[in-house]
This record gives C-alpha cells, structure tokens and sequence, in this order.
C-alpha cells in the first residue's frame, strides 16, 4: 500500500509559479514511477510528466518548458512557471508499484487568475 498527500496548490496570477508536492508512505520501494496528472473543470485527466525510479523524466503536455518534475521516491515536486489561466486544475499525484498497480492522492487545486 502506498499513501500519497499533494500540496502546495493554490491561487496565483498568470504569470505567477507554484510547486507542489507530493509525499507518498508505505510501501514506497516499490514505486516505479510516479506522475502529476491534471483534470481541468469537463476535461478528462491527461498526464503532466513523470519521473522514473532511475531518475529519468517525460513531459506530455504541450508547453513543457513551463513544468519540471522532480524528487525520488518519497517526495516528488512539480514545480509550475510562467502559469497561464488554463493551467488551472486538480492536479494529482500518482504513483505506480511493480510498473502495474496504481495508487493515486486526492489532488490538490491549482487556480490561475488573468
């Protein structure tokens, strides 16, 4: 079992940064992966980028450059620049054991007003 609690959300203006976190316990060892995924008022959830057990990261949204994921196993951060008004979401954390079984975190929202 793996538990994970994100932070650090908020409202900002555009413009602005924000870094959130997300602080998973348990049975962290067997995490392979951990990701931030994005759900935005009727849309579905897309994935924001991920960072691999051996340090790797992947970036699938389109302004990568904006985002930077990092952290290891027990604390991974998301740290969020130059935000625009459709960054606004629940951003969630999730974190895969095994390659296999997920685990997700119960989101954090992030506000970006013009």
């Amino acid at each position: 079992q793996v538990r994970l609690v994100e932070s650090g959300g908020g409202l900002v203006q555009a413009g602005g940064s924000l870094r959130l976190s997300c602080a998973a316990s348990g049975s962290i060892r067997a995490i392979t992966q951990t990701d931030w995924y994005r759900q935005a008022p009727g849309k579905q959830r897309e994935r924001v980028a991920t960072v691999f057990d051996d340090g790797r990261t992947e970036y699938v949204v389109s302004d990568k450059g904006r985002f930077a994921i990092s952290g290891d196993r027990s604390t991974v951060y998301l740290q969020m620049n130059s935000l625009k008004p459709e960054d606004t979401a629940v951003y969630f954390c999730r974190a895969l054991t095994h390659g296999t079984y997920a685990y997700w975190g119960q989101g954090t929202q992030v506000t970006v007003s013009i």
